[in-house]
């Protein structure tokens, strides 16, 4: 009995930890740290959050050759991609740093690239107008009022079309 406690209370102790750690994150940082989270392993994300201070994390990501993923855009196109404004002529590594991995990804034939794809988005509106990115399992599911997929097309690594169709099956 007292095991199953155990194994039952640890994702909470474990959830905890962990926003314990995002909070003491700068603006800054929970920034850049989302947008590079799609190409880190979940111990670089565990590695990068046990570090104590905001230098010592920067240096992580340098040190992981991840820093200049992110900062190699101006100060504007790194607000956009916080801000989820997926455009096209965008690559794939700024939609994924964007909007996260993908609901689905597809293959494209047929079109005039020599590689393209489909990346396919689902997402959620609560009731007050707050758009999230969906998670299945997520608790939000709960309380959207909207839900809506962005299908994103690129066509050798790049944004060619976004299409935007309601809800989803």
């Amino acid at each position: 009995m007292r095991a199953r406690v155990l194994v039952l209370a640890l994702p909470l102790v474990l959830g905890a930890c962990l926003q314990h750690r995002l909070n003491r994150l700068s603006d800054a940082e929970f920034q850049h740290y989302y947008a590079l989270k799609p190409f880190m392993s979940e111990d670089q994300q565990s590695d990068f959050l046990k570090r104590k201070t905001e230098p010592e994390r920067n240096a992580y990501l340098q040190d992981q050759k991840l820093w200049d993923m992110f900062y190699q855009y101006t100060p504007e196109e790194r607000e956009l991609i916080v801000a989820g404004d997926v455009q096209e002529g965008w690559s794939a590594d700024k939609v994924l740093m964007s909007w996260g991995a993908p609901w689905d990804k597809r293959k494209l034939v047929g079109r005039q690239a020599q590689r393209s794809e489909m990346l396919v988005y689902r997402f959620e509106t609560d009731d007050e107008g707050v758009v999230r990115i969906w998670e299945k399992g997520s608790k939000t599911a709960y309380t959207a009022v909207r839900r809506f997929e962005r299908k994103v097309i690129l066509d050798d690594n790049k944004v060619t079309e976004v299409q935007e169709t309601e809800g989803w099956e």
